[in-house]
């Protein structure tokens, strides 16, 4: 009864995606992104996003190796265990618990993360450059943490390159434009359906492109606003400022966080029919 509950608030969620229309502003900014980019060479393009996508793999190789994870690892599964005491090892938590169980101990994450980039927002509002200028590095860093922390609670363990590159494509679609999103919910559907090797990925590596450099632009648009109400004070704190920080920062994780929730549901689902 719960698979059918979980299913059902998935396909209603999809359902946003899947047909919703893009308005005149989106696709008069489509155009002028297509055109913009149209206009640079080639090979800088491709050098350019190579470099972003290799910013994101190390990053992701970097939190794999801090203590910090190890320890929110080693949480996950003692919660876990309150559920099932047969939890010895990550891959046990898709085998010994419902997705409803999965699904409570990823909530837990979910509101630790939102708590971090709302804090973390404020901060850079209220910070100088030093914060504005690592605002952005450190809400990518945060966001890709959410999602291997939600992918361990489900029983993927996330230092395989498989899902390494997993991780990073849910992190890629969850911070695409909204009429992207169904194609990008698509093919990452058939990448685990197609899954040829269970530590190996064999499909396209590439991470960013054009579509997703509207993420980019919107944190130029937050930095301005931010820069724009500094000086706007109350009581000495410029609030403004921290209220847009704050609020971008902690939206940006809520629709992160939010998209693999429902990613790694119904890959449980879906493995979990598979294996019946």
């Amino acid at each position: 009864m719960s698979h059918q509950r979980i299913r059902t608030e998935l396909k209603t969620w999809l359902e946003q995606y899947q047909q919703y229309q893009p308005n005149d502003f989106e696709m008069v900014y489509d155009h002028w992104v297509q055109q913009s980019l149209a206009n640079v060479d080639p090979q800088v393009k491709k050098a350019f996003f190579s470099k972003l996508d290799a910013w994101f793999f190390h990053t992701h190789a970097f939190l794999q190796g801090t203590s910090y994870q190890y320890e929110a690892r080693e949480r996950i599964l003692t919660v876990g265990r309150i559920f099932s005491n047969q939890i010895e090892k990550i891959e046990d938590m898709e085998k010994e618990l419902t997705v409803e169980q999965l699904t409570y101990i990823a909530e837990q994450q979910m509101a630790r993360g939102r708590l971090y980039s709302f804090a973390q927002g404020g901060l850079t509002g209220a910070g100088g450059w030093l914060f504005l200028g690592m605002d952005y590095p450190l809400m990518m860093l945060m966001n890709i943490r959410a999602i291997q922390l939600i992918g361990l609670t489900f029983g993927h363990e996330m230092n395989h390159p498989y899902e390494m590159m997993i991780s990073l494509k849910v992190f890629h679609a969850a911070t695409l434009p909204k009429r992207l999103k169904a194609s990008a919910w698509n093919e990452l559907i058939e990448e685990v359906k197609k899954k040829e090797h269970p530590f190996i990925f064999a499909g396209e590596d590439q991470l960013t492109d054009e579509g997703w450099m509207e993420q980019p632009m919107k944190q130029c648009f937050k930095s301005l606003f931010i820069l724009m109400f500094r000086k706007k004070l109350v009581q000495g704190l410029p609030f403004i400022s921290i209220a847009i920080g704050a609020y971008s920062n902690y939206h940006l994780t809520k629709q992160v966080t939010e998209f693999a929730m429902k990613f790694y549901q119904y890959r449980h689902l879906m493995n979990q029919e598979g294996a019946s």
